[in-house]
């Protein structure tokens, strides 16, 4: 009580020999205020005339939207609190109250910020995992942001937050080993919605699966593979793989292997690139090469090469289908055969005489038993 008292008799012998600079001070403080408010009602104004939702000015307003009027208030008194000369312990007061206040404004801040700019991104994308995800985003970012700026609180009160810091990063990592699958998961369903390695409805290898992206859940994707089955792998499982994304592919590269029998003559075996290619631009696509390969056990071996500018699979394949008919048909008509693996058999006698696969005639017999006289 004496101290109380102590403390209210020098408060009013400060206003009594200060009250001039009080009644300053109050008057700036409260134009610095309304300044602020009228900062504050302007930008906000123009933030939200702003066409569009998510964009970095509607982000912007939100942010303005947080910013509080007694945050503005505490900002004016602290300002002019120095002008008037308050006692010690009325400053410190003053600058508690400044301290507590800026720093959950400014986490306040940072909240609006990060969730503006992961909405953002999901509006971009049209994510439905993503803003489903947004409320267990917003409180793991809420807890995050408050519990930095509860420590810098604590840190500049002059309490010791060695202690406390390493105590929430033990927890951290118990939990974390805890539930260690589950962030594991977590965590990659975010890099698959930043990143974008895929998105919904396109189709991708990984592995050794072809499927199409059915949904990217908060723990598991779901692929819908080539045959009909549905596929239903982890998401860190998934980013673990090489994936190979057919969606964005803006052209195809199609080979055939055409072997043709050892019988052609060599001017027409140089000819054949050139017809090859021929084919090839008169079916609108992109020629790359054709050329001799290698002599094989049945056939002389030549490579076609050729690029298709198209998307969609089935499109590719009609082309595929196109060129290898244009082949066909004009290796037909040039006089060009197609090899096919074949063998030839021959037999011996026990002490090595050829054995013919048809039968002898007697002539030819008697001549060889003629033949096998002495003379």
């Amino acid at each position: 009580m004496d101290d109380l008292r102590y403390w209210w008799d020098a408060s009013i012998a400060w206003i009594n020999s200060h009250w001039l600079q009080i009644g300053i001070a109050i008057g700036a403080g409260l134009i610095i205020y309304f300044l602020l408010s009228m900062l504050r009602g302007f930008a906000l104004k123009h933030a939200q005339s702003a066409e569009g939702d998510f964009t970095i000015t509607h982000i912007a307003g939100r942010v303005i939207h947080k910013t509080k009027s007694f945050v503005l208030a505490i900002v004016a008194i602290r300002l002019v609190a120095g002008y008037a000369n308050p006692p010690a312990l009325i400053l410190q007061i003053i600058q508690f109250v400044f301290t507590i206040s800026v720093v959950m404004q400014v986490a306040i801040w940072a909240r609006e910020i990060v969730l503006g700019l992961i909405q953002r991104r999901a509006a971009e994308g049209h994510n439905e995992t993503l803003a489903n995800a947004m409320g267990i985003i917003r409180l793991l970012i809420s807890v995050a942001l408050f519990a930095i700026a509860g420590i810098v609180i604590l840190d500049n009160m002059g309490v010791n937050v060695t202690g406390l810091i390493a105590g929430l990063g033990i927890g951290g990592i118990a939990i974390g080993l805890a539930a260690q699958g589950i962030f594991s998961d977590l965590f990659a369903s975010l890099s698959i919605i930043f990143d974008r390695p895929f998105r919904v409805g396109e189709t991708i290898k990984y592995d050794t699966s072809t499927a199409t992206v059915e949904r990217i859940g908060l723990k598991s994707t779901r692929l819908r593979s080539v045959n009909g089955e549905l596929l239903v792998i982890s998401n860190t499982n998934l980013l673990s793989k090489e994936i190979s994304n057919y969606a964005h592919l803006f052209r195809r590269r199609i080979s055939f292997a055409i072997g043709v029998i050892y019988q052609t003559t060599p001017e027409r075996l140089r000819a054949l690139p050139a017809l090859l290619e021929e084919q090839v631009k008169l079916a609108g696509h992109d020629f790359i090469r054709s050329s001799f390969t290698g002599f094989g056990p049945s056939s002389l071996d030549f490579e076609l090469v050729f690029d298709v500018h198209q998307e969609d699979l089935g499109l590719v394949a009609a082309a595929r289908t196109d060129v290898g008919i244009r082949l066909f048909e004009a290796l037909t008509a040039a006089g060009y055969e197609f090899a096919y693996p074949t063998q030839t058999t021959f037999t011996a006698a026990p002490d090595g005489t050829m054995i013919m696969p048809w039968p002898e005639s007697p002539k030819g017999k008697t001549a060889a038993s003629g033949g096998a006289r002495p003379g």
